[in-house]
This record gives structure tokens, sequence and C-alpha cells, in this order.
């Protein structure tokens, strides 16, 4: 490991009973305390923590239960915002993507990309475009970028449809896993101190004698209890949430968020042969398209839908299910049926509205801070790449708004917790980079916890016991979609899998079989909108 004086990892442990102990004993104003518990949140959580400050973060369901669990899992500067010409926010995304990589290279990996050409014209257009994406990425680049014969493209993808296919250009971005490195970001806020609590809703702001807000009335899920908090600065993280945390602080305040619905489609890896992702830049309606090797399926994505309501879990539509469908079978040689699908899963995008009606696909991806005259401190916008860049603006903002004690951000070389730069030697347990010795240790207790939770999936009993007892999940969703990511990569399987998942945190957590049964009930409801 590099040396630093600020490694993420030490300190307190993710355990949910000390976390809250910790934060109803503590009758201290906090410094930070961030509402909303997805990549901003526990961004800033991570960058004020790291910088000395006291931090709460308070999460109304799990960790990245929203938009950051549901990416289309890629750290990438944005070839699509280049076509935009909006050069800043690529340049910015370039260079945060290098240093993720660098921090976190358990968890982010260089992936080969290849835009097919089937017009004359693409080769020469589309060949200059990622040179300047090249140059843009400077001492932060993954690879060059390089014209492809048409036989390159076919060695590099063997399941790319042929007919009047003349060649392709070749580029390099990240790829991450979202969920896991939340949960590892998580761990580094905590071991630089700050305190994190899942199931833990923030139900109104409290204000002082002249109107500021100076904390927060919360609800703890688990046990019904309500909990005050008195904080310094009050940050409001909430993704597609903003608005109501807004309109706590002021009723009349206007909505500035216009979600967006993201679907992917998760298809057997032999839809796309070789270690290559297909990038097509222009789809009939102008939106890109990706279909990326993932663990050991292929993710295909996305659309761009304006929505209305906001779920916590959103529900694929139908035509945007079909769209993917059909543009995929446009691409590929073996075109994908329904029954093919082995998981769909949908995720809203916090946009930020300049006012009016538009297309989603031309809002900006860029993050947006506004202070209220109530001394709120809204964060919403941005892009995973940029999550960490997001952080620091948003606690520069901070200091000065909570009349803080100014102290430099340290995030750009802290090293995020399981920090490992040869993950592969653990195999099935890479994601979880210096963690998988400790999480083996574990599995090799019993026979039993080395058993996989189903045929069709890779992780084993013995890592939700680690999920419960180190990674504060709490429901068999929060085991299944996002510390294994079972649900997503086949959701059948999952839900096949959650009366055992959901008998072996009965028994760690010490809760009856009626929890068991309801927790069955709540997955496969969760489950079922995952399965065409």
């Amino acid at each position: 490991m590099k040396s630093s004086p600020h490694t993420g990892g030490e300190g307190e442990d993710m355990k949910r009973e000390a976390m809250l102990r910790k934060a109803t004993e503590s009758r201290d104003t906090w410094d930070f305390l961030v509402i909303g518990g997805g990549a901003s949140g526990v961004g800033v959580a991570v960058d004020a923590a790291s910088r000395g400050y006291s931090v709460l973060l308070l999460e109304q369901s799990d960790f990245g239960k929203g938009a950051s669990s549901r990416s289309t899992k890629l750290v990438h500067g944005g070839v699509r915002y280049l076509q935009q010409g909006n050069i800043p926010l690529v340049m910015e995304a370039l260079k945060e993507r290098g240093r993720l990589r660098r921090n976190a290279p358990h968890l982010v990996k260089d992936l080969a990309f290849v835009v097919p050409n089937y017009v004359w014209w693409e080769a020469p257009f589309y060949g200059i475009g990622m040179k300047v994406y090249d140059a843009l990425a400077g001492r932060y680049g993954f690879g060059s970028s390089k014209n492809l014969s048409r036989e390159e493209t076919v060695q590099r993808l063997p399941t790319i449809e042929t007919e009047g296919l003349r060649g392709g250009v070749m580029y390099h971005d990240g790829q991450f896993d979202d969920a896991r490195l939340l949960l590892d970001l998580a761990q580094t806020a905590a071991g630089q101190g700050a305190t994190l609590l899942n199931y833990c809703r923030v139900a109104s702001l409290e204000k002082n004698a002249d109107g500021y807000v100076s904390g927060v009335r919360a609800m703890d899920e688990e046990t019904g209890e309500e909990i005050s908090f008195s904080a310094r600065v009050v940050v409001n993280a909430t993704g597609v949430f903003t608005d109501q945390v807004r309109q706590m602080d002021d009723p009349d305040s206007v909505p500035i968020i216009q979600p967006s619905q993201g679907v992917h489609l998760v298809l057997p890896r032999n839809f796309l042969g070789g270690d290559s992702a297909i990038m097509v830049p222009h789809t009939d309606d102008g939106r890109v398209l990706f279909a990326i090797p993932w663990h050991d399926v292929v993710v295909v994505g996305t659309t761009d839908t304006p929505m209305e309501s906001i779920p916590l879990e959103p529900v694929p539509l139908e035509e945007e299910v079909e769209f993917l469908l059909t543009h995929a079978a446009r691409y590929l040689t073996k075109d994908p049926a329904r029954g093919d699908v082995l998981s769909c899963f949908a995720g809203l995008r916090p946009l930020v509205s300049a006012g009016g009606e538009g297309d989603t696909a031309s809002l900006s991806r860029d993050h947006t801070l506004q202070v209220s005259g109530s001394g709120l401190l809204t964060l919403t916008g941005g892009k995973w790449t940029t999550y960490r860049k997001m952080a620091e603006d948003t606690v520069d903002h901070g200091i000065v708004l909570g009349g803080l004690e100014p102290r430099d951000c340290v995030t750009r070389e802290l090293n995020i917790h399981g920090f490992h730069t040869h993950p592969e030697r653990f195999g099935g347990l890479a994601a979880y980079g210096s963690d998988a010795p400790s999480v083996e240790a574990l599995i090799g207790t019993s026979s039993a916890l080395g058993e996989p939770l189903h045929p069709r999936l890779r992780p084993r009993a013995g890592e939700v016991i680690w999920a419960v007892r180190e990674e504060m999940a709490r429901t068999v969703d929060d085991v299944l979609a996002r510390r294994t990511r079972s649900l997503v990569l086949d959701a059948r399987a999952a839900m096949e899998a959650a009366p055992q998942v959901a008998r072996l945190m009965a028994e760690e957590l010490g809760r009856d079989p009626s929890w068991v049964e309801h927790q069955i009930e709540a997955f496969t409801r969760t489950a079922q909108a995952y399965i065409l």
C-alpha cells in the first residue's frame, strides 16, 4: 500500500449498533450532518471526516439504495458530453477517473471500448473524437485510442453484427462495481471517524431562533424511535429526493430536480464475446448505447426517460425494455429475446432543471450547489465519476457556511477502504480487496459457510454473515442487491436464494421467524420487478 497519512479503513467499525450508540450518546453539535447515503452524501462524509470535522450521515434506507447502485458501471469522462461540447465536464471527469483508479484499484479497472463503424465517415469522425478524448485525459489517460480494421473489430467483438461492418474505433475508459465502491467509501468515512446510519430517516429540519437550520429530527426505522441531532452545517445530498428536503426547509421552494430514468438489461456473457465493450454513440433518438462485460454477464444500457413520480424502487417501462432489446439486436449477431434477460434494473438520475419542460438527455450532468436563505446546503446533480470533486466543493462551501476552521481537502490521495493493487489473486472475492483474506477466513470456519447461495450465483453463505457483521446489511435486499450484486446479476436465482439468506441473517441479527417471512415476501416483491 502506498504511504499516505490518510488511509481509509482504520478507526470505527461498520456496525450499526455501535454507530447508533455513538450518534445518540453524543450531545455535541456535529460539524457536518449529511442527509443521504448515496455517492454524493457518502463522498461528503469521507471528505469532511478526513479533514478532521465531526460528521454524522443519515440514510432513510440502505447505502446506495437509489441511483448509486444502478449505474452503467462506468468510471468515465463521458464521450456523450464531448459530443455536446461540454469540455470542462469531460476534463474534470477524466481527471477524477484517473484518481479513482489510483485510490481504489481493487474496484476500478481499465476497459477497452469499440465503436463499430458501418458508414464511411464514422471511422475518421469518431477516430478524431477519441484522439481529443485521449488528449483531454493527459497524464490521467487509461490508454491510447486507435482505428481498427474490419478483421480487428471482429476479433475484439466476436458477436458483433458483420453485415455492412467497415471497421471500428477503440478507446479506453474505466469500469467499476458501483455498490461495492459505495460500501468501501462508507467504511473509509467510518475509518476517518464519521458516524453513518442507514435506516434512519430525516423527518424534519430544526431551526434556531434566527430561523437558520440547526439540525434535524430523525426516525430510527428499526425501532421507531425519534431522535434529534444538532449540526453547524446540514447537507442535503438526497439525489432525486432533493426537493422533498428543500421543501422541509421552505414549503414554497421551487422544484429543481427533473428525474430521468435509466434502464439496463443484463444478459448472459455469451452475447458479447471477447473482453471489449461496445459503444454506439448515436442511436435513433440520439442516445448512447453500451454493451459491457461486467462480472460474468453483459450489461446493456441505457435509457433516458423523464419521470414524474419518484419511487424508492423504480420499475422499467415496457418501451424502455423494447428500445434496449431492439438496439442490442441491431448490433449483436445473436438477437436477445425477453427470455434471455437475467435481470432488468432501473435507476433515477437527479438531473437539475433550468426550468421549463425539456429533453432530459440534454440536461447537464454537472453538479449544482445551492444554499437556502436558512442555510441548508444542497448538493445535487453530477455523476458517479466526479463524486470526489463534488464532495470537495460541498465541504469547502460548508466550512464557510458553518464558520468552521478551514482545513485542506486530502481526498485526492486518499486510499479507499479495500485498497489492493492485485485483487485478482483473491478470485471470486476480488471485489473485497484487502478485506478478502478476512472474508475467506470467516467462510473457512465451517463447511456450511462455504456453500454457494445458489447454483447460478458465485457468493457463498459466509458472505452473508460478513455483510451483516462488517457492512451494516440489515435486510435481505441489502445483501442480495448491493452487498453481493446477486439481484442485478440473476434476479430469479436471487429470489430463490432469499429464504436461505433470510435465515442466515435472522440467526446473526437475533430475529424471529416472522421477520424471516416478512423479509422473503418483501424481497420477492422487489425481485419480481427485475424479471421480464
